[in-house]
């Protein structure tokens, strides 16, 4: 992705079968020499491009924009692609809109003014230009790519800038496999660097400066993090606070932790903090649901937040101003093909919401015996993608019927064995 002097093979184009090449970043890899005869290789795979920055402040901007996506989206994905790099070393980075910047980012098409043309849909990605080179800085992204966040349905910005953003940092590609400045692109959620990606940009940059030690209330609370941290919840051995399906995913809920599951498959990685997704959710929640807008609702105690994405759009503010007692909400269902019934759960009762007037219908409830054959107080909701309701209480879950409007035969189910794939608990009813 780096620039060259010569233009480089592309990511994804459609040839025959037998001379297609793996998606990757259009910089030509430099040569590697056999171990013995470059013995630093085999203690230090990272490879620069023999420049850097004199400064660690530096500021960027962005000229024009890709058309799929809206620019306060793009905006906060460069801004997080920068912060991988950021937050392992002493750099920090400020988004300006006059004047010059040290990186400017741009989307642009075909030739475009630096001898390496991009080639229209597919083929090469991206570029950008080392340190201390005619154009350093500069990086550049084909306007005419499928730009996406966070998905695999085209190319994932994030991933494609965060490695840009080292090449412009003064990171050439390693040989190491699943490093972030690999030369192919593979599509990994969530991002991170690998030990030889941070190893790399210290050796250019240091490590970050130490923050001042905290006031003894602050060490208090830091403990307290680490504490519930070490003791990470066992999705074979626990009930859930919340269930929610966001983005057509289905995620599960436990004191600061989420599992992710794709397809009924947990993604790699998890359980992770549930704050590497939603900064400043609180440390647990009660109930969840992703409304009609992509907008996500999370309740804890008498409040409750309301995020974009990742991105937090409000909150926290009462549950009293959508009509609800202080009471907690027990768990929240999103119901139907519009996803614009949502239901509220407590106490055995049960509130219609509706998120459009942000009131519930009614502040009378009715009772959980509409729902027959669900328990009287519940954990965790959700709905699936074929229409089918799913309640969770301790280690076990029901499933409901839309038609029939009442559980199916043959519940309820071990949550654990049927969604994590644990072995059967012989303490089935505990």
């Amino acid at each position: 992705m780096a620039s060259a002097s010569q233009p480089a093979p592309g990511w994804g184009t459609d040839r025959p079968a037998a001379s297609w090449n793996p998606p990757r970043c259009g910089v030509p890899d430099l040569p590697t020499l056999p171990d013995g005869q470059n013995g630093r290789n085999r203690q230090k795979r990272f490879v620069l491009s023999g420049g850097h920055w004199e400064k660690t402040d530096l500021t960027y901007k962005i000229i024009r924009f890709p058309w799929q996506l809206v620019n306060t989206k793009v905006r906060r994905t460069i801004a997080e692609a920068l912060k991988v790099w950021s937050d392992v070393t002493p750099l920090t980075f400020t988004e300006v809109h006059e004047g010059r910047a040290d990186i400017v980012i741009d989307f642009t098409r075909y030739w475009h003014g630096d001898n390496l043309p991009f080639d229209g849909p597919g083929g090469i990605l991206a570029h950008a230009f080392f340190p201390k080179t005619h154009r350093e800085g500069d990086v550049h992204f084909d306007y005419d790519e499928t730009w996406t966040i966070g998905n695999n349905l085209g190319t994932d910005l994030l991933q494609v800038a965060a490695h840009e953003f080292g090449h412009v940092l003064g990171l050439q590609h390693t040989t190491v496999s699943k490093s972030l400045m690999s030369p192919f692109y593979i599509f990994r959620y969530p991002l991170s660097l690998s030990e030889d990606d941070k190893q790399g940009i210290q050796y250019l940059y240091g490590k970050p400066k130490t923050d001042p030690v905290p006031a003894p209330a602050q060490e208090h609370l830091l403990t307290g993090i680490r504490y519930s941290q070490s003791v990470q919840p066992d999705a074979c051995d626990t009930d859930f606070d919340a269930v929610s399906t966001i983005r057509g995913e289905l995620f599960f809920f436990k004191s600061h932790y989420v599992w992710r599951l794709r397809n009924g498959k947990l993604q790699a990685g998890y359980p992770a903090l549930a704050s590497r997704h939603w900064q400043g959710i609180p440390s647990s929640i009660d109930a969840a649901f992703e409304d009609s807008l992509g907008n996500i609702w999370f309740f804890q105690g008498s409040q409750y937040w309301i995020y974009d994405g990742e991105r937090r759009l409000s909150g926290p503010a009462s549950i009293s101003e959508l009509g609800l007692s202080a009471s907690p909400v027990q768990a929240a269902l999103m119901w139907g093909t519009e996803k614009n019934k949502i239901y509220f759960f407590k106490g055995g009762s049960y509130w219609r919401f509706n998120p459009s007037t942000r009131q519930v219908e009614t502040i009378y409830p009715r009772r959980m015996a509409d729902w027959r054959g669900i328990p009287q107080e519940i954990d965790a909701a959700f709905q699936d993608e074929f229409g089918f309701a799913y309640f969770l209480r301790g280690l076990l879950y029901w499933k409901f019927d839309p038609v029939q409007v009442k559980v199916l035969e043959g519940y309820p189910r071990q949550i654990s064995h049927d969604f994590f794939s644990c072995a059967p608990s012989s303490n089935f009813f505990r």
